[in-house]
């Protein structure tokens, strides 16, 4: 028997040869354009180059899902991130779009078999979106894209026994 990442040690990620795509939510962009600059820079920890990275830009959350399993589909990534933020209002607004775009995320990775990572912020005010996206390696953005990289290579792995 094989037991590849038996321990629960976080594994050496060497992302250098992954292909990577982003798709980013322009809705409260000042909070996701900190997501995916959080993300840029896990993706550069990682190794991977940036001519490895393709970026798409959608409307919002709601669209989110949508981009990410074409662009999964495409064969051209090993790998997608998904990035939003989605703050809770005075209408249930909130809670489809945080459902939807929850489900379409998992619903995207499970029918293509890409890792595609839920970097989609729901969150009560705008403070904790804040707080979320700043500038260390606790940025929601640099989250989903270590998870990525160690998504990628693990299903690489598995896929070559």
């Amino acid at each position: 028997m094989t037991r590849a990442g038996s321990s629960g040690a976080m594994p050496e990620l060497n992302g250098k040869g992954l292909r990577i795509g982003i798709v980013s939510a322009r809705f409260n962009d000042h909070i996701v354009t900190a997501l995916r600059d959080g993300a840029l820079r896990g993706l550069e920890r990682c190794g991977v180059a940036d001519n490895d990275i393709v970026e798409h830009w959608v409307p919002g959350a709601f669209e989110v899902p949508l981009a990410a399993k074409v662009l999964a589909e495409t064969g051209a990534v090993d790998a997608v991130i998904c990035l939003g933020t989605v703050i809770r209002g005075d209408t249930p607004h909130f809670e489809y779009v945080c459902e939807a775009a929850t489900r379409g995320v998992q619903e995207a990775q499970m029918s293509t078999g890409v890792p595609v990572m839920f970097g989609v912020l729901t969150l009560n005010t705008e403070q904790q979106a804040i707080d979320r996206s700043g500038p260390g390696i606790d940025n929601k953005g640099d989250e989903a894209a270590i998870g990525a990289v160690e998504m990628a290579l693990l299903l690489k792995t598995i896929r070559n026994y």
